[in-house]
């Protein structure tokens, strides 16, 4: 019996996220304030007393999760993790969890990946939509036959559930198709963007140039990373891997399968929202999960 950690994205915030950490923990105090100061503005000040609107903005939104998700998986006492994986976003709460990356650097790094996504969400209008009820094949056959607009598969959320993304025309023609072809539902999502496409390579390249700066340490355990899918050790190849993220699509589906098959059979959920464990439910029902945060 093997016990995962794994780390939501962006999309799980919600108002007052922390606080109860906040009140209750000295440690996650330390990091809350720390993490302030590394920024340059009153995060947690946002994150528990902030609107709706003022949280949602990404170059908040992203630190926040990552904040709140490190300091849920600080707080457990005995966290020993045979495994770890994250969803986007969650990706860098996970090399945490396994001491490939110190807090200070990834806060960093997530808070230059959030601006540079914002700026280039500003030079390539886009968006993003869920798609229910279609395989994943059929999917990608669909937007590859757009020739004409930017649109690709980008979330592998679980069976019967993909996020399309790309430029809004694109998204808007793929809907048509997919609704043709069977799909159950899509829906356009509340996002800046057109993250995990070919439009974020802006964002990529500037990510990919502070990547570099980054010490990357030996991980106590291997990371299952969004872009391959399978268990990584070496730090070069996760750093390799983690450059690549932006602009490739997040295998969940895949992930959580392989990790399955290497011996997980508890999912702990660090950080805001249930989203992972119900997600993790949908692709394997008999695992056993639960959430912190």
């Amino acid at each position: 019996m093997k016990h995962a950690y794994v780390f939501p994205g962006q999309g799980s915030q919600f108002m007052g996220m922390g606080k109860n950490l906040y009140d209750e923990d000295e440690q996650a105090k330390i990091l809350f304030d720390e993490a302030s100061e590394i920024l340059g503005f009153p995060i947690s000040d946002i994150m528990f007393f902030g609107t709706a609107e003022e949280l949602k903005q990404t170059n908040v939104t992203q630190p926040a999760v990552f904040l709140h998700s490190v300091i849920a998986f600080k707080t457990l006492a005995n966290a020993k993790p045979a495994m770890v994986a994250g969803h986007s976003l969650g990706e860098f709460s996970a090399l945490v969890a396994n001491e490939c990356l110190h807090f200070e650097d990834a806060l960093q790094l997530v808070s230059i990946r959030a601006k540079a996504m914002q700026k280039a969400c500003e030079i390539n209008p886009s968006s993003m939509a869920a798609v229910l009820g279609l395989d994943d094949k059929k999917v990608e056959e669909i937007c590859a036959s757009i020739t004409n607009e930017i649109v690709v598969a980008a979330n592998y959320n679980c069976p019967g559930q993909v996020v399309i993304s790309g430029t809004v025309k694109g998204i808007e023609e793929a809907n048509i198709l997919l609704k043709q072809a069977g799909a159950k539902r899509t829906l356009m999502l509340p996002v800046g963007g057109a993250f995990h496409s070919p439009l974020m390579q802006p964002a990529k390249e500037e990510l990919s140039e502070a990547i570099e700066k980054i010490i990357f340490h030996s991980p106590v355990c291997p990371v299952y990373q969004n872009i391959v899918a399978k268990a990584v050790i070496d730090p070069e190849e996760i750093k390799h891997n983690l450059n690549r993220q932006l602009t490739g699509p997040v295998r969940w589906t895949q992930t959580i399968e392989k990790m399955i098959e290497d011996g997980a059979t508890n999912f702990t959920e660090c950080g805001p929202g249930k989203v992972l464990q119900g997600l993790i439910q949908k692709i394997n029902k008999d695992a056993i999960t639960d959430g912190i945060g």
